[in-house]
């Protein structure tokens, strides 16, 4: 008898590391990798024990035989040939991240008016590492989120935008983030954002994926924001059910400085989006507010952590969610207010609209406060529409389907209004008006499959 000796299942963490290649450890980049491998073989993949991935069985998605992007890969198309923003009205500078490496013909960084430097992230390191050097890692490492470490540890480029001091943006910086190809592949794009002191800026990230194939997105992003310096940050989701996106948000603030972010997610198969805020400075203040809406089997997942950590601050988070079908959502918020870290005024809500009594909720409020002279409040709601509305506009002669869909929209408003940028936020009020209605047009030549 033969007897066939069978080997132990690999530790999920050792298998995923398996699809990239041993860093060369070279560099500025080679360092910040060497690094955040250490961390992620001691943090490893999230599971559900982590009270931050509860609702959000990752590692089952990273199971998944996604074959890793590690090199950018050679096109001979222009990006104009297969992509074209849906808002031509839209006026900003436009660059592109294709599966998670820049993609323009320039080899250098851009100069844009007012001294603003933009372009790749690798170029960036190649040619200011005086720029990159004292920010790069430099608040993601105190992370200890498995996946983000993983991200750490191999991407390899992204986007980088640099605003001097003193400087005043003409217009929002646009990036496309673009996944295409005829395999699962799984991408890690990385990017850096600084802002000086006194600087103005404005940023708008458009996610679509131009493939039909299953993907997965592991994305980290870092915004330095330093003293009187104001940035408003946009992003739109707007992808496949096949499409898995996890991101990263590091946002460090200085003193008086001021972030708003607003997250749109219009579709996608698994979205898990994280946001980490730490006020660094006195009288800083900070925004944040998302939007998303889900269908048919999507889940969609928002984990905020809102650190306090300097007196006089302000943050306020305004999540809201409209579910349909067997969608799943989930939010968890958290609001850290460290001691000393006095007259700091927190505010929290996640308000959330189940259509259907199969969609399901699960959110998360929390507070953790270590000051005695603070403001601080958290609220969620789960349910249905309010009927005295709907039977109020009912009343006024209003079909049912009309008044629902006025309804649904008026609770949407609230985030969309606060889109500073007139024609994004036009076009997306339209978007999400179709969205409700079940009508959202594919945007140009984006495989966006709705049947999935």
């Amino acid at each position: 008898m033969i007897v066939v000796e069978k080997k132990p299942p690999k530790d999920p963490d050792t298998a995923i590391l398996e699809r990239f290649p041993k860093q060369a450890g070279e560099g500025l980049m080679g360092k910040v990798q060497a690094r955040a491998l250490e961390q992620f073989m001691r943090y490893g993949i999230p599971g559900k024990k982590n009270e931050r991935y509860k609702y959000t069985d990752v590692a089952e998605i990273l199971a998944e035989g996604y074959q890793a992007v590690t090199a950018p890969e050679h096109h001979d198309f222009r990006i104009e040939e297969i992509f074209r923003c849906d808002i031509p009205t839209l006026n900003t500078w436009v660059f592109t991240v294709l599966n998670g490496f820049y993609f323009e013909k320039e080899d250098h960084l851009q100069e844009l008016p007012g001294g603003v430097l933009a372009g790749g992230l690798r170029q960036a390191v190649r040619e200011r590492p005086d720029l990159v050097e004292p920010y790069l890692d430099r608040y993601a490492s105190e992370s200890s989120d498995g996946l983000a470490a993983l991200n750490r540890s191999f991407a390899a480029d992204g986007f980088f935008l640099y605003v001097p001091d003193n400087a005043v943006m003409e217009k929002p910086v646009q990036v496309i983030n673009l996944i295409r190809s005829d395999r699962e592949v799984m991408v890690q794009p990385r990017s850096l954002v600084i802002l000086g002191k006194n600087a103005q800026g404005g940023l708008l990230i458009c996610d679509h994926a131009l493939t039909e194939k299953r993907v997965l997105s592991n994305a980290v992003k870092e915004f330095y924001v330093g003293e009187n310096s104001s940035l408003e940050i946009t992003r739109l989701q707007n992808e496949h059910n096949s499409m898995s996106d996890i991101s990263h948000y590091f946002v460090h603030q200085g003193r008086n400085s001021r972030v708003t972010s607003t997250m749109i997610s219009l579709h996608g198969g698994m979205i898990r989006n994280n946001l980490d805020v730490k006020l660094n400075g006195e009288g800083a203040e900070n925004h944040a507010l998302g939007l998303f809406l889900s269908d048919r089997e999507q889940h969609m997942d928002h984990s905020l952590f809102i650190d306090h950590a300097a007196p006089h601050c302000t943050s306020t988070q305004t999540y809201k969610g409209v579910l349909d079908d067997e969608a799943e959502g989930a939010f968890e918020g958290k609001i850290l207010v460290r001691p000393g870290a006095q007259k700091t005024e927190a505010y929290q809500v996640n308000k959330n609209i189940l259509l259907k009594d199969t969609a399901r909720m699960n959110t998360k409020p929390q507070l953790e406060i270590y000051a005695d002279d603070v403001k601080c409040t958290h609220g969620a709601t789960v349910g249905q529409l309010d009927t005295e509305s709907l039977f109020y506009l009912r009343s006024r002669g209003i079909p049912e389907y009309e008044a629902r869909m006025l309804l649904m929209y008026a609770f949407a408003h609230e985030v969309i209004r606060e889109i500073k940028i007139d024609p994004l936020r036009d076009r997306i009020r339209e978007l999400v008006d179709r969205r409700l209605r079940g009508e959202l047009p594919r945007c140009h030549t984006c495989f966006v499959d709705y049947q999935k």
